[in-house]
């Protein structure tokens, strides 16, 4: 019996791509070739080779024209990841294409790179690694480079789903006091003791560190605006893993020019792979590539949920168990 045909959007992990060829007549993207940016790109080679599935990634343009346009045989759209907000959901309720992704896996890599993010603003480890690398660093001075500690501060979560409340553990270890600021306050056993904030001004008033965890879409766009930023405290720190959108990026490059904050680590962005060019121009920002997940360890688990959704739709005719919609 012929093996059902997929569609790889991106290079994968070497591990999943030998499972993927093994359980189905996978069409891989082995050199990651940037065909994957193109939605009719997409919807035309899932076309040609009659795809029974597409394994997309985060960022692919899989929005309602790329839906519209992929071939009747296709049944199910597997992201490698766990947000969806770059797939046209209702679109593919309407087609009666099943979507899918990777939960649970990716929490404690995310919030270990929004900790190095915490690590890395607080105590300049950006500007103090381009000065060796320069060779402008002259020695060890009693002035030189000072940061602020995170023992004792506040660390403010927006977002205290699995990530924030990852990242709230790691936090605990320093010895700082988490506060979090969701639609909803969590049970006590999820709390574990970190105080709620039901308003946005007594939050953001709140915290010396602001660590943002939200999913993307238009209800968080442009979240931390100018407005917010001003309510923060002078000197307070600004980190997000979370999607690059929910930030204004002008307000918060004015935000650092000033001084009013000072300093933030970013790993997502508004429109990425660009980044606004204010932040070049600091010194008190540093910048990730979107490592959030960048394990091996994740990515091959990530890798494994995709398997397990594909396996069980094309394979086995169930209801995939990382259904997003």
């Amino acid at each position: 019996m012929a093996k059902p045909v997929l569609l790889v959007t991106r290079k994968l992990p070497d591990g999943v791509e030998a499972r993927l060829a093994g359980l189905f007549d996978a069409r891989l993207n082995t050199t990651d070739e940037a065909w994957f940016r193109s939605g009719a790109e997409i919807a035309r080679r899932a076309t040609e080779i009659g795809a029974a599935g597409v394994l997309c990634a985060a960022g692919d343009p899989m929005n309602a024209e790329t839906i519209a346009a992929l071939p009747a045989s296709v049944k199910i759209v597997t992201t490698f990841s766990v947000g969806v907000d770059h797939v046209a959901l209702e679109a593919c309720k309407a087609r009666g294409i099943a979507v899918t992704h990777t939960p649970e896996v990716l929490s404690f890599a995310t919030a270990e790179c929004a900790f190095t993010l915490m690590l890395m603003a607080a105590r300049r480890a950006g500007e103090g690694e381009r000065m060796v690398r320069a060779g402008k660093w002259d020695g060890w001075a009693p002035t030189q480079l000072m940061g602020v500690t995170l023992q004792g501060k506040k660390l403010g979560v927006l977002g205290f789903g699995r990530i924030g409340r990852q990242l709230a553990d790691m936090a605990r270890g320093m010895q700082m006091e988490i506060h979090y600021h969701d639609v909803q306050r969590l049970p006590p056993e999820l709390e574990k003791g970190a105080t709620f904030h039901p308003t946005e001004d007594a939050f953001l008033g709140a915290i010396d560190v602001l660590s943002m965890h939200v999913p993307g879409g238009e209800g968080t766009r442009k979240w931390l605006n100018a407005t917010r930023l001003a309510k923060m405290k002078k000197g307070a720190l600004v980190v997000n893993t979370g999607r690059g959108p929910s930030v204004d990026d002008e307000a918060l490059v004015a935000a650092l020019a000033s001084g009013h904050i000072r300093a933030a680590g970013l790993d997502v962005y508004d429109g990425e792979p660009k980044v606004h060019p204010g932040y070049f121009a600091l010194e008190n920002v540093a910048l990730l590539p979107h490592l959030g997940s960048a394990t091996l360890e994740t990515r091959d688990a990530m890798g494994a949920r995709c398997i397990e959704n594909l396996e069980a739709l094309l394979l086995k005719g169930q209801n995939p168990p990382h259904r997003a919609a």
